[in-house]
């Protein structure tokens, strides 16, 4: 078990051999409304995007666009509604294949908004998980977020989770676990690369 804390870092490296695949998983579930009764539907949108060695921003995958030109990452769609219970199952995921990752890219932000503007505290449970895999098969796991259990989160839409590195020997796996101002996928681009970049 890896799972980092926030500003952790971690080579992408086991046993001499260079790990090429991240999964992230996103967990989350209704707004109960009424009482209890009735369910508001909650949107929660996780993004992917890719910057070269001079902070520019190369390419973003997200709900719209579900594959990156390079082919590297991977987006499995848009759930617009979340669970009426915890299944935990996850209801987006993005696969990155580091192998795939055009050269010129440098860093590779993850990170989340809430389409609708639902605070995460509001949310019944937000669960974000980062780990070591794919789709098929996940092992270790880098980091955890539960993002309505925590008082950090409060009042806010978007989250920037973690950031990936290539460095001479390969990858670096950083967590950044950080709730932002920003409300837009737009705006949270903009702020990854006057704050976030390393």
């Amino acid at each position: 078990m890896i799972n980092l804390k926030k500003g952790n870092s971690i080579s992408l490296e086991k046993d001499g051999k260079k790990l090429e695949n991240v999964y992230v998983g996103l967990n989350w579930g209704k707004i109960k409304t009424f009482f209890g009764l009735m369910h508001e539907n909650v949107d929660l949108d996780g993004s992917v995007s890719t910057f070269d060695y001079y902070g520019e921003e190369v390419d973003t995958v997200y709900y719209a666009k579900k594959e990156s030109d390079d082919r590297s990452i991977k987006h499995s769609g848009d759930d617009v509604s979340g669970d009426s219970s915890n299944d935990n199952k996850d209801n987006e995921t993005i696969s990155i294949n580091l192998a795939k990752v055009s050269p010129k890219v440098k860093s590779i932000v993850v990170f989340l908004n809430s389409y609708r503007g639902q605070d995460f505290d509001s949310i019944p449970y937000a669960n974000i998980r980062l780990l070591e895999g794919d789709a098929v098969r996940t092992r270790n796991a880098f980091a955890n977020f539960n993002l309505s259990s925590d008082p950090k989160f409060k009042d806010k839409v978007s989250m920037v989770m973690a950031r990936i590195d290539k460095t001479e020997k390969g990858w670096n796996f950083v967590t950044i676990g950080e709730p932002v101002e920003t409300k837009k996928l737009g705006e949270t681009i903009d702020l990854i690369k006057q704050r976030y970049l390393g």
